[in-house]
């Protein structure tokens, strides 16, 4: 039987912590947080990012977060709670489900995404390039 998106979020939202933005406000500056930005590199060009995100385009997840993989990044084998959004939380919902499959622990998603986080008044910032795919921003 065919498994559509709706299907797929319902699932997602069931298992996986969604945080309000009033909530991850709360979160920024806490080291103990990683926000992950799960958009792509142009999405952050023209919108900006939350200060600090780690950016992880949603098509690397799976190989960033594997510690087995050639592509492994270190960042998500540190015990850290990780924030993962996109641009309306449909992306971040998937990923953090995924994230959680794959043995990360501490996982929530930002509900509404940056939009939703820029409505309540978050900070972003322009990078003047995205640097390099899962870095913070410069500048």
């Amino acid at each position: 039987m065919r498994k559509g998106y709706k299907e797929l979020l319902a699932e997602a939202d069931a298992v996986v912590e969604t945080l309000p933005a009033d909530q991850a406000l709360a979160l920024q500056g806490d080291p103990g947080v990683v926000f992950v930005d799960l958009r792509d590199p142009r999405e952050i060009q023209r919108e900006g990012r939350i200060p600090g995100a780690f950016a992880c385009p949603r098509g690397m997840l799976e190989f960033w977060i594997d510690p087995d993989s050639p592509y492994a990044k270190p960042v998500f084998q540190e015990p850290k709670r990780f924030l993962f959004y996109c641009a309306s939380g449909w992306r971040s919902a998937l990923a953090a489900k995924t994230a959680q499959e794959m043995g990360l622990a501490r996982v929530a998603h930002l509900g509404g995404g940056i939009t939703a986080w820029k409505q309540a008044g978050g900070p972003t910032e322009m990078p003047a390039s995205v640097m390099s795919a899962g870095s913070p921003a410069k500048g």
